[in-house]
């Protein structure tokens, strides 16, 4: 693995230190909902751009979750960032879980909204063609947002987070993270972390069901938490994002100033 600077940008000054990871479909702009409504006194959020999106859409590697995970700890180092927590969406949360194996001295707490499982996501037949192709079909891209936000959202915002993933991503590194996030299982590795874990699911995805979290995530995390979106799908930032705000920064403000608040079991 070759050492990479991952694009970012700060946002905060609080004492309290987290990146927020996105997932397959966008870049960092995945947040853009919630930035508004961040507590930037008690947190810095640091939005990433991983290997093959965004401003880092050309950049080389192996668009695995294990050299993301590399990847944040250097720029961590760059930022001077000793501890943090991570929040990773969907993929990104497959990412804030390979930080248990790679960094777990460093890590303050992870949330994983729509978290694909460290064991991954095996998909066969038709699921396996649809998502497989959709590195350059936009519309099995339309289609695997509209399943997992339950066919509820406008043919508009969908038409819009279709367009927006094919301009950040790049469909040979969009191809191959598929193959990371949903076939790599790295469970043994992680498995009875310490590390405070909260896992938010939206009632309305069916792929990363709230039941999928409790037999992942609360199974193998001793102080994993699970925290229920009744009004969303896949895409809990665009879908209620004030609700994922408080949620998540909930959380983390649980972990108070010193860093060593109690984890809980929901």
């Amino acid at each position: 693995m070759t050492s990479f600077v991952l694009p970012h940008e700060v946002h905060g000054d609080g004492a309290h230190k987290v990146f927020a990871v996105h997932g397959w479909f966008a870049d960092r702009s995945a947040y853009a909902a919630v930035l508004p409504d961040l507590d930037r006194t008690s947190f810095s959020y640091a939005l990433v751009d991983l290997r093959g999106y965004g401003e880092a859409r050309d950049a080389t590697g192996s668009y695995t979750t294990a050299e993301a995970a590399v990847d944040l700890v250097e720029l961590a180092d760059r930022l001077g960032w000793e501890r943090f927590s991570v929040v990773g969406h969907s993929m990104g949360g497959a990412v804030a879980q390979r930080l248990l194996a790679v960094a777990p001295h460093r890590l303050r707490r992870i949330a994983g909204v729509s978290p694909v499982p460290a064991s991954g996501m095996p998909l066969a037949g038709e699921q396996a063609a649809l998502f497989r192709d959709a590195a350059h079909r936009a519309e099995n891209r339309r289609a695997i947002i509209d399943l997992t936000t339950g066919g509820r959202r406008p043919a508009a915002w969908l038409d819009r987070m279709v367009a927006r993933s094919l301009e950040r991503s790049d469909p040979k590194a969009f191809r191959a993270w598929l193959d990371s996030w949903a076939g790599e299982d790295f469970t043994a590795d992680v498995v009875d972390s310490e590390v405070p874990a909260l896992a938010v699911a939206g009632a309305l995805d069916p792929a990363l069901s709230p039941e999928v979290m409790r037999q992942t995530w609360l199974a193998w995390y001793p102080r994993a938490e699970l925290a229920l979106l009744p009004g969303a799908g896949h895409y809990a930032m665009d879908e209620t994002p004030l609700d994922l705000v408080r949620a998540v920064e909930d959380f983390l403000r649980a972990d108070g100033p010193g860093g060593t608040g109690a984890g809980g079991v929901a």
